[in-house]
């Protein structure tokens, strides 16, 4: 298994993720940093989770950045994301990225869809 990259900021619209910036939100799923489309908690879709979806059994849970404050996701984002047997953690995406440090460097197999601020 690759070393989880860390987040070391967010804010400013972006990420820096293993020391690069990366503008926009972002999904971080087995351990590869990707562009996620993602902009606004209540416009998610299932469909925003596709990648999740094709990981299988390879990602426990999601742990969701809501943006700048926590509220809950769409039911149709829960329902599919528990049809699949896949976790949902949500908070603000703040707590997010510091939670997904702690989570990644225990080895936990998770994925971070963090909507960016």
């Amino acid at each position: 298994m690759r070393q989880p990259p860390s987040i070391d900021a967010w804010g400013g619209g972006g990420f820096r993720v293993a020391g690069v910036w990366r503008p926009g939100s972002l999904l971080v799923l087995d351990d590869q940093p990707a562009d996620w489309a993602a902009t606004r908690l209540a416009d998610l879709t299932p469909e925003d989770f596709a990648p999740v979806f094709a990981a299988g059994g390879a990602v426990e849970f999601v742990l969701l950045g809501t943006g700048l404050v926590n509220a809950l996701p769409p039911r149709p984002v829960r329902d599919s994301l528990k049809a699949a047997g896949v976790g949902l953690e949500f908070m603000s995406t703040e707590a997010a990225a510091r939670t997904y440090n702690v989570l990644a460097s225990e080895g936990r197999r998770l994925a971070a869809a963090l909507i960016a601020v």
